[in-house]
């Protein structure tokens, strides 16, 4: 597997650690691989029969009988702490789960993602015990799930200006408002559900909270489902929402809800590796399957130079995903506080799933015309791994906000000069002497946001490039990681090229162009 699974005594809950002085370590090493080996083997032969017969990717929704096969499995029993019935809550075990899940199928790891990160876990580290209990244990016994919701059709990337509003009431809050995109929508059990105070004088105060919502007290009309372009496994749309809730399913922040919130999707941003790690490896052993293959011109496709060229890109994008996979794993544990780590929560989000659209696009590529079908796993996976850089923030802006994170703390060190500060940074430095010639600048503190977007690309890819040396100094293959060096290195000398040379201002018309004015005009 991509994942390097070495459990670490310091990374674990006290529980946790207390049972592994009990047993071996490779003992639970071994717990785990019949674990994680069942449930794959489980789900090769549910997608290989189901995909031959009903050409599952195109079904919207999956079948009731096959959700209950992959749960009865337990796959969300790795998100949830050893006390309530799981697993332990181990980071690397939680990837492990969405790396084998998106090697069958993306949008059911995308699923298990939803379930885990931004539902169960947050659970684990905000919800009384009197909560966890009963949601945990249906979770692990009657295969319930959960889902978030903090999306509103007028407040996407501007989450915290959201005009879902909640008032207490006797021994409950009322909460009211409408979300929007959330995963599972008409199908989750459970809701983590983000809202803002109303104050006495009928306004929202700043603060956000998260209340837990078991869908069978209702209150939740699905007023519209919606067409999604991709992903049908999961259901979106439109939820009206007017529901109480018993003031013991109210997560309590360490600090303030805003705090809370940049937690809970750091985690989340912070796992997409162990989705995105699978899938690319599917779209690199498909890739190579095919042009071992298929022949032109009397050789096959492997041996022609562009076609090697492709190849190493999505090997690649593989070896920087187990990486950022192997990063998390190893420093961020369930009960960690990442409210402060957005530079690598944001890198690692917004780079994963550039490479898994650009493997997508190598695939489709290679394939040919038979790989541009929404029934071959080619135009499938171009089409559901898109909205992967849209969801839970933006690709465009994290980027932006990488940049704004460094710039910020490059003041707070009186460092004007990026190479002098990259060079020092724990994310950075030891990627950073590669690129002294094309970092050895002073920043410019008033960029336009245009340079932002596209110095936060650059230093993406060095935070990347960082964990893949860390990953090989720790006996990741080395032919694979001397690749993804390469590769990553010259992806980021062309972007820190574009942004040297491109003007820093766009210039656009001012007025309408009508057709007629068009090019027909000057002949």
């Amino acid at each position: 597997m991509g994942i390097n699974l070495q459990l670490k005594t310091g990374y674990k809950t006290k529980n946790v650690e207390q049972s592994l002085l009990k047993e071996p370590i490779h003992q639970i090493k071994q717990v785990f691989e019949s674990f994680i080996s069942t449930y794959q083997e489980r789900l090769q032969d549910l997608f290989q029969y189901s995909n031959e017969q009903d050409k599952l990717g195109l079904q919207r929704g999956l079948p009731e009988e096959m959700m209950q096969e992959i749960l009865n499995c337990k796959p969300l029993s790795v998100f949830i702490p050893e006390e309530y019935g799981g697993r332990g809550g181990n980071t690397s075990e939680a990837l492990s789960m969405l790396e084998v899940s998106s090697y069958q199928s993306l949008p059911l790891s995308l699923m298990m993602g939803i379930n885990g990160a931004l539902f169960l876990q947050p659970l684990a580290n905000y919800a009384q015990e009197s909560v966890k209990e009963s949601v945990y244990d249906n979770i692990l016994n009657k295969n319930k799930m959960g889902g978030l919701m903090i999306t509103e059709p007028e407040f996407g990337s501007d989450a915290l200006k959201m005009k879902t509003g909640f008032t207490e009431e006797g021994n409950h809050y009322r909460v009211k408002g409408i979300k929007h995109w959330a995963g599972l929508t008409g199908q989750a059990d459970y809701w983590l559900i983000t809202a803002r105070p109303v104050e006495e004088n009928g306004e929202l105060g700043r603060d956000v909270s998260f209340f837990v919502h078991d869908s069978e007290n209702g209150g939740i009309k699905v007023s519209e489902v919606f067409n999604n372009l991709g992903l049908y496994m999961l259901p979106y749309g439109r939820n009206e929402i007017d529901i109480n809730v018993p003031k013991e399913f109210k997560l309590e922040p360490k600090s303030i809800g805003i705090k809370m919130m940049l937690d809970v999707l750091h985690r989340s941003r912070l796992q997409f590796p162990g989705m995105s790690t699978g899938f690319l490896r599917r779209m690199m052993d498909e890739a190579v399957d095919h042009c071992k293959t298929r022949f032109v011109g009397g050789l096959s496709l492997f041996n022609y130079d562009q076609v090697k060229a492709r190849i190493s890109s999505l090997q690649s994008h593989f070896t920087a995903s187990s990486a950022m996979a192997y990063f998390t794993s190893r420093h961020v544990p369930l009960q960690e506080d990442t409210s402060k780590m957005d530079l690598a929560a944001n890198s690692i989000k917004s780079v994963s799933t550039d490479y898994m659209q650009s493997a997508s696009q190598h695939l489709l590529q290679l394939v040919g015309a038979k790989g541009y079908r929404l029934d071959h796993i080619a135009g499938r996976s171009t089409v559901d791994s898109r909205p992967f850089q849209i969801f839970e923030g933006s690709n465009d802006i994290l980027y932006q906000q990488i940049t704004e994170s460094v710039l910020k703390l490059m003041r707070g060190a009186k460092e004007t000069n990026l190479y002098a500060f990259i060079s020092k940074h724990e994310l950075m430095q030891h990627a950073a002497d590669r690129f002294k010639d094309v970092l050895d600048f002073e920043v410019d503190l008033k960029m336009a946001q245009r340079k932002l977007v596209e110095l936060g690309q650059a230093i993406g890819r060095i935070v990347t490039l960082n964990m893949t040396i860390e990953l090989g100094a720790n006996g990741f293959d080395k032919s694979m990681i001397e690749n993804a060096i390469q590769v990553i290195e010259s992806e980021i000398r062309q972007i820190l090229s574009g942004y040297h040379f491109t003007p820093a201002h766009v210039t656009l018309a001012d007025h309408e162009f009508p057709l007629s004015e068009g090019w027909r005009k000057y002949l």
